[in-house]
């Protein structure tokens, strides 16, 4: 038989289907979202029908999807069962979920707290988070508490601050354009009550699904954005020093069901440093 089935191709469809899109499943292989894309057409040749169907920013699978997903877990598991075998067994992986804000801080603190385990990362908005760890496909998870309905363990407290492209001014007025994560989203709502506050009358231009799109419409100079205060400042934008101070957002950990818990342990020791250390 001439046809085969790649088992990276096959990985990257797994991830699209447990990360809810292309964009995310890119996050997690840390690939390219373009390179996931070639990966499931390469599949589609193989077998020569249509696997996934995009939908916005996710993807549904056609019937051959899912029974070719069925397959891909099957084959994946068999894959590494044997390389396990073969080649003797890898350090063990932990799967952990963080939110976007703060990611560059979050990220080299989990790994840092679990050196001796294969760390993979999700990053997603709190509410998927908190979903995967309800349904046991993340091990552990940080996000913001405000956003979670889910209680979780306090890990302390994330700096906020306003951003802007250097020498932005607002238009005449009291009108203030804002830029921000869509809804829902904790910091959009901070944002437009502390402007709205002060007598300004903030609205929303442009609203994107990721930290990266806010970072961009902002450096066009389209608005201010209310962000996790970043270590250094994200090149093309300034500080705004003259905008109400808003109150640190809590970060909250959670671990699935029979999570160990010296990992949880770990990670929130190597959280609760890094935001002290922040």
């Amino acid at each position: 038989m001439a046809q085969v089935l790649d088992i990276v191709s096959l990985r990257s469809l797994v991830a699209v289907a447990d990360c809810g899109g292309f964009h995310r499943a890119a996050t997690t292989l840390l690939i390219s979202q373009s390179a996931v894309s070639q990966h499931l057409r390469r599949l589609e040749k193989v077998i020569g029908r249509p696997l996934v169907e995009r939908r916005g920013r996710g993807a549904a699978f056609t019937p051959d999807g899912q029974a070719l997903l069925a397959e891909a877990r099957r084959i994946l598991t068999a894959h590494d069962d044997a390389l396990r075998r073969l080649v003797g067994a890898e350090r063990p992986a932990v799967t952990v979920g963080t939110t976007e804000h703060a990611a560059a801080l979050i990220l080299p603190a989990v790994a840092a707290a679990l050196p001796e385990h294969q760390v993979r990362f999700r990053i997603d908005r709190t509410r998927r988070l908190d979903d995967a760890i309800d349904r046991g496909a993340l091990d552990l998870a940080v996000h913001l508490a405000e956003a979670s309905s889910s209680p979780g363990v306090p890990v302390g407290p994330l700096a906020l601050s306003w951003y802007a492209a250097p020498g932005w001014a607002p238009p005449a007025g009291r009108a203030w354009p804002v830029v921000a994560i869509e809804e829902p989203c904790m910091l959009r709502r901070r944002a437009l009550a502390a402007l709205a506050a002060e007598g300004l009358d903030p609205y929303v231009v442009c609203d994107s699904g990721y930290v990266a799109g806010v970072l961009d419409a902002v450096r066009s100079g389209l608005g201010v954005a209310l962000m996790a205060t970043a270590a250094s400042t994200p090149d093309g934008v300034a500080v705004r020093e003259d905008l109400p101070p808003v109150e640190p957002a809590e970060l909250s950990f959670r671990a699935r069901a029979g999570a160990d818990p010296a990992l949880a342990a770990a990670v929130v020791d190597g959280l609760r440093t890094a935001l002290a250390l922040a």
